[in-house]
């Protein structure tokens, strides 16, 4: 392409990425076709050949050659940097280099792959896939220097059910039958899942075992794959195999299927949470069923997608991994499932709570339906950390009233708090108590409770204060240092709180806690700070007291 700059990316990668790079080949020529010294092939530095690949065969014929001479020192250079690289690995390769006597290809080769199988390089290749050059070494590449299924330990698992017990199972097909789904193409005919295949053998009509949700599944089909696409039915798959497979129902993206009699259950795939959401609507009810039907088949496909619908605002919210991810997904629905939908930003879920403690007594004494009604009914409301228990209603000790004016009195208050606060919020952090309570012999009724208990609830909400929380959100960044006072200042401007730094390498993580209504967007933001070079992940943290002017504005 147009600005091409080879040497500049493999310091970028040894720099940026804080690794190891070895260069395998080199490019001849940089830029596209047009250029006066187009890029037009490449030179590999293990054979010190250099390879052009036939046009009008569309590339598939490669024609090796000897390096010509203006390109034979900067070949040079590269070589001696690459075999430089490999004496950390190979003192058989030193000691051949220091006798003057040049190594041989195998032997090249042999230490590449066992530098690569240790994870201490990374072999880098050159070419364009646009310009059908290069593809063919990639691929040859894979064969030589990647590790193969039996260079890796046994996969270690668990048995079901008891974390604390090890499983092993070596890349053998003489071992039982276990394997990993990592993908799903969802289908309203069946699921086409991809799975890798650790131990042991699987044929089509199989029965397996998913132990992670304690269910058999059926394996009818299994398909040789390219691509997305089915290439054939095959008869059997072995250890090290990928294969897609039809049947399974239940199964989805991170699951193990296992053989019945000899269950484990591997270690999942951990996908991180979402940090974006949006809300959708379709145009009209006829739309509501097709839309969560296509939103299911997309959850399938998609791990990282979320889509769920909020009870307290009634939206339907889709959560994704960003911006351009959500955008994807959107169009999806659009074009490829012509859904007619609206989409809008996601309402903030705000939360009430008291400020203080407050004792208050709730009467009834009116007329209803042709009789006298009285009940009194005292009330404490007051701030309480509960846990996972938003408001917790009790009765004092010692409080003498009839067994059924006491469960209308409590019935009540559990039905207000349900209701919300004031504000129409959900109530939060608040507990409840009946202090006491007055009856009549002739005139109290259970409805007469009712009436006193609803009216001490709304005494109290006024006399104890109104406190609107915001939900807070736990952000962690991950940015390259020279961006770390951009990304403070920012989070100030979004009223976050920085609660840690740490170094990693060269990058600089921040874990903070900011408001999510202030954080909407906040992946564009982060982009144009750091020049598309910084991460995020964001989960909800606690709720907080928002502030006097959001309060306002739900006055």
């Amino acid at each position: 392409r147009e600005g091409a700059d080879f040497e500049g990316t493999v310091k970028e990668i040894r720099e940026r990425l804080v690794s190891r790079p070895l260069v395998l080949q080199i490019p001849v020529g940089l830029g596209p076709p047009h250029f006066p010294n187009p890029f037009r092939g490449l030179i590999d530095l293990v054979t010190m050949k250099l390879h052009t690949f036939n046009k009008e065969a569309d590339g598939r014929e490669i024609v090796e050659s000897e390096i010509p001479d203006e390109l034979a020192d900067d070949a040079g250079i590269w070589r001696d940097e690459l075999l430089e690289s490999l004496y950390d690995f190979s003192n058989e390769l030193m000691e051949l280099t220091l006798e003057g006597a040049k190594p041989s290809v195998e032997l090249l080769r042999k230490v590449i792959r066992q530098a690569v199988v240790a994870q201490q390089v990374q072999p880098i290749f050159c070419g364009s896939a646009l310009d059908r050059i290069g593809v063919q070494p990639v691929l040859d590449g894979v064969g030589w220097y990647l590790p193969s299924p039996a260079d890796r330990p046994p996969v270690q698992g668990t048995l079901p059910g008891r974390k604390d017990k090890t499983e092993k199972r070596k890349t053998s097909p003489d071992e039982p039958f276990c394997g990993l789904v990592f993908k799903v193409l969802p289908s309203k005919h069946g699921d086409f899942v991809w799975l890798r295949v650790y131990s042991g053998q699987l044929t089509p009509n199989s029965r397996v075992l998913n132990p992670g949700k304690d269910k058999r599944e059926n394996v009818s089909q299994l398909w040789q794959i390219h691509s997305t696409k089915r290439e054939e039915q095959i008869e059997g798959v072995s250890a090290g195999d990928i294969v897609g497979i039809i049947g399974p129902r239940e199964s989805i993206t991170g699951d193990t299927l296992c053989d019945p009699k000899s269950p484990i259950l591997l270690e999942s795939i951990e996908f991180p949470e979402t940090v974006i959401s949006m809300a959708i609507e379709p145009d009209n009810s006829a739309e509501r069923k097709k839309l969560a039907e296509v939103l299911e088949m997309l959850r399938r496909q998609d791990p990282t997608f979320r889509a769920r619908e909020n009870e307290e605002t009634g939206q339907t919210l889709i959560s994704g991994m960003g911006e351009l991810h959500l955008e994807v997904i959107t169009h999806r629905l659009l074009r490829d499932f012509n859904l007619k939908v609206r989409i809008h930003t996601p309402r903030v879920s705000y939360k009430e709570t008291v400020a203080h403690a407050a004792d208050v007594t709730g009467e009834c004494h009116r007329q209803h339906a042709g009789q006298s009604l009285f009940a009194r009914v005292r009330i404490r409301m007051e701030p309480f950390d509960g846990g996972a228990t938003p408001v917790l209603v009790s009765m004092a000790p010692g409080v003498s009233l009839p067994e059924h004016y006491l469960a209308a009195v409590l019935d009540t208050l559990k039905e207000q708090a349900a209701g919300g606060g004031s504000l129409g919020c959900p109530l939060l952090k608040v507990k409840i108590t009946v202090l006491g309570a007055e009856m009549h012999e002739i005139d109290s009724s259970e409805i007469a409770f009712r009436y006193a208990a609803a009216d001490a609830f709304n005494k109290s909400l006024t006399a104890a204060g109104i406190v609107l929380l915001e939900p807070i959100m736990k952000v962690e960044i991950v940015t390259p240092e020279e961006h770390l006072g951009d990304f403070i200042a920012d989070l100030q401007q979004r009223r976050g709180v920085i609660t840690h730094t740490t170094n990693r390498g060269k990058s600089t993580v921040i874990e903070a806690q900011a408001p999510l209504a202030n954080l909407f967007g906040y992946s564009s933001a982060m982009r144009s700070l750091s020049q598309g070079r910084a991460s995020c992940s964001m989960e909800p943290c606690a709720y907080g007291p928002a502030p006097a002017q959001v309060l306002e504005s739900f006055m």
